[in-house]
């Protein structure tokens, strides 16, 4: 099987292609089976509005999370594929990050979340395909962190709970602002700090997305959601 053909697979199933990596021991990629070692990993998830819209459309008429979906998407097309699905929310945790990193040119940014050089901030991961072949890859792309060049780092400011200071994210604070401030701009557009990013601006969040997201993320630490 060739990467071509997965990424189209992912594409067609609401899902962008993430990039891909061979892993080596340290990287915490489990086995397909036992005796079986993944030898490629493929990962799927979210640059631009394909998945919001793949996800949309599915769940019309019913309830569903985003978790929910990500899972029998993946878990579908890993049976086609002949690959195991595995997921960044399923307990014992995997180390999606360092994969990402270990894929893509990602870097880890003030906020504690990947930037990305082309997407910034608006990106996600949604899941991974194991493959037991060594499918042949692309040499690794590799790219400076934008956050190098950037002095002011307006995102670190930006936030109206003060929740972040550039090495730690207080996710109590930021849960209080959501759950006790009336008509919030964070929970209409998104969280107020990745938008001071100026990278990736074209792949922002669609209202609709954002506030899903936001509530999602409240229901998840607030049970009581907003006051």
């Amino acid at each position: 099987m060739q990467l071509g053909e997965i990424e189209r697979s992912l594409q067609d199933a609401g899902l962008s292609p993430r990039g891909a990596f061979h892993p080596a021991a340290g990287y915490g990629v489990p086995s397909l089976v036992p005796d079986t070692p993944a030898r490629t990993v493929v990962l799927a998830g979210n640059a631009g509005p394909l998945m919001w819209r793949a996800f949309d459309a599915t769940r019309a008429g019913r309830l569903m999370t985003l978790d929910e979906w990500s899972a029998q998407v993946l878990t579908e097309l890993a049976a086609r594929l002949g690959a195991r699905a595995v997921f960044p929310f399923e307990s014992p945790y995997l180390p999606f990050q360092r994969w990402a990193m270990r894929a893509e040119a990602c870097h880890t940014s003030p906020l504690g979340l990947l930037i990305h050089p082309d997407y910034g901030l608006w990106h996600g991961y949604r899941g991974a395909l194991l493959f037991a072949a060594a499918i042949e890859l692309p040499p690794p792309e590799r790219r400076a962190s934008p956050c190098v060049s950037c002095a002011d780092r307006p995102c670190l400011s930006a936030c109206p709970a003060g929740a972040f200071d550039g090495k730690t994210y207080d996710v109590p604070a930021c849960v209080r602002h959501l759950a006790g401030t009336p008509e919030l701009a964070c929970m209409d557009v998104g969280c107020l700090a990745r938008h001071a990013c100026p990278i990736g601006r074209d792949y922002r969040y669609a209202p609709a997305q954002a506030r899903f997201h936001m509530q999602a993320f409240l229901r998840n630490h607030h049970p009581r959601g907003p006051a």
